[in-house]
């Protein structure tokens, strides 16, 4: 989740440990671990409540595709450039792309009236 090692688990305990010293350390600790039950807590409730609104609907969700550590933009990058652009055969023998034509130098440029 965090992704944090096990050495610098190890150097962020000895550097709780040094700040605030040993003996507020339980204390902290504590604290800590009330935070989590009560976040994991309120998290169940959130999908109480919206599996109480959805209905039936609820179940047929794939969650794991809104799961944001999918998303590695070096993949979706790689893939946009990989993936070759559909073409379209235009009348003189050259290929456009066919989601926007091309450029003609001997036909006038289009002008919007409306857009002025």
């Amino acid at each position: 989740m965090f992704d944090i090692g096990g050495w610098e688990f190890i150097a962020l305990i000895v550097l709780a440990v040094v700040i605030l010293g040993p003996e507020r350390l339980p204390d902290y600790a504590s604290k800590l671990a009330q935070f989590v039950k009560q976040a994991r807590s309120m998290a169940e409730g959130a999908k109480g409540q919206l599996r109480e609104q959805m209905g039936p609907e609820f179940d047929d969700i794939d969650w794991r595709q809104y799961d944001p550590r999918q998303y590695d933009p070096r993949r979706i990058v790689r893939e946009a450039l990989l993936d070759p652009t559909p073409v379209q055969p235009d009348g003189d023998g050259s290929a456009f792309p066919a989601s926007g034509g091309g450029f003609d130098a001997a036909k006038p440029t289009p002008y919007d009236d409306d857009a002025t």
